[in-house]
């Protein structure tokens, strides 16, 4: 195999990848900028390459924001989504960060920015793959009690919503909501809609 062929098969497999992974990978910037000029790599983004070849799945752009913002954690409406528990295709990507973090700079797609701290930031946290990417969303109970947590950015009906298909969904997850609501500070206001859909 040639040191081009091998360079490319990399890059393949990295899925998106910034230059300086690829040269901890062992690929220069100079033969990444080469492969560039020969339609064998394509620049994504700033700072972002792929595979010409490289197929996007529907989660392209989730994959290209981790790895923008790699500090960042997929939360509320973009969480939701991914965990199936809403109807709702939001505009923005919705990701959390912790308070005093710098607003990312990222064209597109547009980022909707919660602020998060002390547990509420840290818990809760799954990692997934896409697209080569590892990709840090919190999970559907966490999800859920972040939704009523942000009720006045997301709406009530959606924090409802959410509750009622997490609730069909997952039969066991009761003890986990009731933790997380514990930690987003919010069981006194999820209790009288836990009540309803019980």
């Amino acid at each position: 195999m040639t040191r081009q062929a091998a360079a490319l098969r990399l890059i393949k497999d990295a899925g998106l990848a910034r230059p300086k992974e690829l040269e901890a990978r062992g690929i220069s910037r100079r033969q990444l900028y080469q492969l560039v000029r020969q339609g064998l790599v394509a620049r994504q983004a700033r700072g972002i390459y792929t595979a010409a070849t490289h197929q996007a799945t529907t989660d392209h752009t989730l994959a290209h924001v981790a790895k923008r913002v790699p500090a960042g954690v997929f939360c509320l409406l973009t969480a939701l989504r991914m965990h199936g528990l809403t109807t709702q295709s939001p505009p923005q990507v919705w990701i959390a960060l912790p308070e005093k973090a710098r607003k990312p700079r990222v064209d597109y797609p547009r980022l909707r920015v919660a602020r998060f701290s002390g547990a509420a930031l840290t818990e809760g946290i799954e990692t997934r793959r896409l697209e080569g990417v590892d990709v840090r969303v919190y999970s559907a109970a966490k999800t859920v009690a972040d939704c009523f947590k942000y009720r006045n950015k997301v709406g009530i009906d959606v924090a409802v919503e959410a509750l009622r298909d997490f609730t069909r969904r997952h039969r066991g997850g009761a003890t986990e909501l009731a933790h997380f609501a514990r930690v987003c500070r919010v069981t006194r206001v999820m209790q009288p809609y836990l009540d309803a859909v019980a």
